[in-house]
């Protein structure tokens, strides 16, 4: 799909920006009376190398490690990454012809998706050795958990609370930008309650409230995305951690030679608008 096809345009008062929707009904009155979306901006904290090849498409942060799942056939992996150096401590392959996707921690175990293949992986979090697979019938884009859900991603502006053992889908949430759904929804991290997810190909990141789907909060990371693009239009945000102890967000993006500790800053007079 092309950029053009879900871009739709929004004004940020006092701030004019591109900003994301898709072509839906109006909003609903409950919609049009929630609180305004807050837009925020990152001040990078700390830069970190990142390893240009990898094709970063799941992040997470335990236990003094990042964590991270990468895609394209033949080039798909689950890894611990060294933060300081960005150097892969260890590693395990996918099956060369899958593609994967989103990854998350569960108990002691991570769990990684695959995009079209329609498998769920299971590893051990300390040898990362396979741990067994799991038939799942959506595709796998984004992946995280809420401590009694895993809650999934697979493109569209619907998001999957699943058993994390069965993989049953426990209810759906559909995310709304002032009342109108929101797709391409893709990297997902659960930050102090709320579900953070990138959307795909646009350097925005979304705080969405996990129990209306309402997003609440909208980051504007087109500036780091621009400086790490270079020539590959693949080079795209997606990889977000959080470390809940030390109250850290990173990120980083497909093919970047960067990963970044960010805090974000509230625009002065910024307001979501849909026009």
């Amino acid at each position: 799909m092309k950029l053009a096809a879900f871009l739709a345009p929004f004004a940020l008062l006092a701030a004019p920006v591109a900003c994301l929707a898709q072509h839906a009904a109006p909003p609903a009155a409950a919609e049009a009376e929630a609180p305004p979306v807050v837009v925020v901006d990152p001040i990078v904290v700390a830069t970190y190398p990142h390893d240009s090849e990898a094709f970063t498409q799941g992040l997470l942060w335990h236990d003094g490690a990042l964590y991270e799942s990468t895609g394209r056939e033949g080039q798909s992996q689950v890894r611990r990454v060294t933060l300081d150096t960005g150097a892969v401590e260890a590693s395990s392959a996918l099956p060369a012809e899958q593609f994967g996707e989103g990854m998350t921690l569960w108990g002691d175990t991570l769990v990684s998706l695959t995009w079209l293949d329609k498998v769920v992986h299971r590893w051990d979090l300390a040898t990362l050795a396979p741990l067994g697979t799991q038939d799942f019938p959506f595709e796998g884009w984004g992946l995280t958990g809420d401590g009694t859900h895993l809650i999934a991603s697979d493109g569209s502006s619907t998001l999957r609370f699943l058993d994390p053992e069965t993989l049953e889908v426990a209810r759906e949430l559909e995310v709304t930008l002032n009342g109108r759904a929101v797709d391409q929804l893709n990297e997902l991290e659960y930050v102090d309650g709320l579900i953070v997810a990138n959307v795909w190909h646009t350097g925005f990141l979304l705080f969405i409230d996990p129990a209306s789907g309402a997003v609440r909060q909208l980051a504007d990371l087109r500036p780091l995305v621009e400086a790490n693009l270079g020539d590959d239009p693949d080079a795209v945000l997606n990889g977000v951690a959080w470390d809940a102890e030390g109250g850290r967000l990173f990120v980083t993006g497909k093919l970047w030679p960067r990963l970044y500790e960010i805090q974000l800053e509230e625009r002065e007079g910024a307001e979501v608008v849909a026009r």
